[in-house]
């Protein structure tokens, strides 16, 4: 170990001596020129993995082309077995929600399902996100396609009424409709969430110091809460439909861009700390 620190004890000291030595030699056409810095290339945020990415993509959107124009066309209910249905046949949780088909609320649902769909459009007007417009709108596509799958493969297995097919309130042309089996679960909020908290997600991964990622982040839950509250206010879903589809559609929307993340992003208000003594682990603390 003593003869490992004299080696650079003894270059340090042969340099000097050179140095002294051969100082007065030295000229401004001698001296080694200092090659700029090389410009640091931007560091890519999300890494595609073609050979998972395009499967899934495929096979989600296929399915889902296919599953809507099932689902939407399904066989009518005779009216005898829509009067046969009683209100105790649903269970406590979602009871309360059953009330009559509202086509105004309906139709008002539909505005943030609508605006919330050509989303990739807004990555032009960043310039960071812009440069990655293709690889961007690709890893949304394989989010919406995702929900897509898991939507529509619920409703086309399934067959629950919507609560307006229970309240007697609603013409019965309407209550036999095959939509009327659709209740599970709710697409439209999920869509919503899948689309705008990818966009949240995905401006907080390219602009992790900005204050404003809080903003998209805010409007994504407003988005998908208004939603939510009209889809129920119309009878078209259940709260349990609600539910489900409110997680799934965040859990997808922020998941996606999260997992083709090149690195993870440090926040300074998250430390994970391991621990240590009558068991071991990791505890995770985070600063509000």
């Amino acid at each position: 170990m003593n003869k490992l620190f004299l080696v650079p004890v003894v270059l340090l000291v042969s340099a000097t001596v050179f140095a002294q030595n051969d100082s007065a030699s030295l000229t401004r056409d001698t001296l080694p020129k200092i090659q700029p810095d090389k410009k640091e290339r931007p560091r890519e945020v999300y890494k595609l993995n073609l050979g998972v990415d395009i499967p899934v993509t495929a096979t989600g959107t296929a399915w889902s082309l296919y599953a809507f124009s099932k689902i939407y066309s399904k066989d009518p209910s005779d009216p005898e077995t829509i009067s046969a249905l009683k209100k105790s046949d649903v269970n406590g949780f979602d009871r309360w929600a059953i009330r009559p088909y509202n086509k105004k609320v309906d139709q008002l649902s539909y505005i943030p399902f609508y605006a919330s769909m050509p989303m990739p459009v807004f990555f032009l007007f960043d310039n960071k996100m812009r440069k990655d417009f293709f690889k961007l709108s690709f890893l949304y596509l394989e989010a919406m396609s995702i929900t897509g799958l898991l939507y529509t493969g619920s409703t086309y297995f399934t067959n629950r009424y919507r609560p307006y097919v229970y309240a007697e309130e609603t013409p019965m042309d309407y209550r036999t409709r095959g939509g009327g089996k659709n209740s599970f679960y709710a697409g439209h909020v999920a869509l919503v969430a899948t689309s705008t908290f990818f966009y949240a997600q995905v401006y907080a991964d390219y602009h992790p110091d900005s204050k404003a990622k809080w903003v998209f982040y805010g409007l994504a839950t407003a988005a998908t809460g208004y939603t939510a509250y009209m889809r129920h206010r119309g009878g078209l879903h259940f709260p349990s439909d609600i539910l489900l589809g409110t997680v799934q559609g965040t859990l997808t929307g922020l998941l996606v861009p999260r997992l083709h993340r090149t690195k993870w992003i440090k926040n300074p208000n998250l430390t994970i700390l391991p621990f240590t003594g009558q068991s071991h682990g990791l505890a995770v603390l985070y600063k509000l």
